[in-house]
């Protein structure tokens, strides 16, 4: 090595020391400038939803001093006479996503198990596709069809059945009107089995492929290794999901509005018109009669963004908690 070699790899040297001392002291200014850019963007979406919050807060004082606690357990809306129960629309919503979620949770891990466990890559890739593109559908579609085809074969054909034959329950009594909640149930159910399609697809996926080869070795069928070994690893997850889809289901506003009849009462039949929270909001805040009106209208509000942020924070505490599991099966 020649003395020309020799300064420039001393110079070479004497720059990375100067570079990394610099980078340790924390003088690189376009690193902090950009750790902070980013910084203040996460800050943004919770400063967002604080003010959200808060805002919402602000306006339904009117509404809490007025009724208290028995806005949440009164029954009866009248606006001309100022006096208001949010209860049958909180009974629309629970009722209806709870019963879409139970209708919706079988069709949905099984088409995930489907895709990541039994199907060829390309089919389940090409059934992948179609179940998120049907997450991608406006609302206002499903309601259209709801209006244009479902309720005509839930009133000619499902409710007139179910009427026939298990009248003698109170959850299938009275007349086949199509609107409903049944009728409702159904389009939620539609709709939140993408959601919960791919959220358990994803969690299925992180599933080790050692402990279902250990499985097979051991003998175990298809069947018996998802029993066995892809569902109880991944069965935190799964709830995650379908909490998501409750979250999903509860907020859901104009494809419901659109066939639950829009009647707010408490009935146990199916059959029966329902109100939800999302759907008296949509109705009735642009022809408010008055600010006692619009105030309970935004306590309907803030309660319904209440219900959405616990059920999506618990389930992606679910969630993580798979991701965590995996990550730490991967290092072991």
């Amino acid at each position: 090595m020649n003395r020309f070699d020799t300064n420039r790899m001393e110079a070479i040297v004497s720059h990375e020391e100067q570079l990394r001392d610099t980078v340790s002291a924390g003088g690189f200014s376009g690193d902090r400038i950009f750790r902070m850019i980013t910084l203040g963007f996460a800050l943004s979406i919770i400063l967002i939803l604080l003010l959200i919050t808060i805002g919402m807060a602000v306006e339904s004082i009117p509404a809490l001093k007025q009724f208290g606690w028995r806005f949440i357990t009164g029954a009866n809306w009248d606006a001309v006479q100022g006096r208001f129960g949010a209860l049958p629309y909180i009974w629309g919503s629970i009722v209806s996503s709870l019963l879409a979620i139970v209708a919706a949770t079988p069709l949905a891990v099984g088409t995930a198990l489907f895709i990541t466990e039994i199907a060829p890559k390309k089919l389940g890739g090409a059934i992948a596709s179609l179940v998120e593109l049907l997450a991608a559908i406006p609302s206002v579609i499903y309601g259209l069809w709801g209006i244009l085809v479902m309720i005509p074969w839930l009133q000619q054909t499902v409710e007139p059945f179910l009427v026939d034959h298990f009248g003698f329950l109170p959850f299938f009594r009275g007349a086949p009107y199509g609107v409903g909640m049944l009728a409702a149930v159904m389009i939620i159910m539609i709709m939140i089995i993408p959601i919960i399609t791919s959220i358990t697809k994803e969690v299925l996926l992180t599933v080790p492929v050692s402990q279902k080869e250990a499985a097979v070795a051991l003998g175990a069928t298809t069947w018996e290794t998802i029993r066995m070994a892809v569902l109880p690893y991944g069965r935190s997850g799964i709830l995650g999901a379908v909490v998501l889809g409750l979250g999903r289901a509860i907020g859901e506003t104009m494809a419901v509005t659109m066939v639950i009849g829009n009647t707010p009462q408490i009935s146990l039949s199916l059959l029966d018109p329902a109100y939800t929270m999302p759907s008296v909001i949509a109705n009735e805040f642009a022809e408010a009669s008055s600010n006692l009106h619009s105030s309970a209208l935004m306590e309907i509000g803030l309660i319904l963004l209440v219900m959405t942020l616990l059920i999506n924070i618990t389930a992606r505490f679910l969630i993580w908690g798979v991701a965590r599991q995996g990550a730490a099966g991967g290092r072991i």
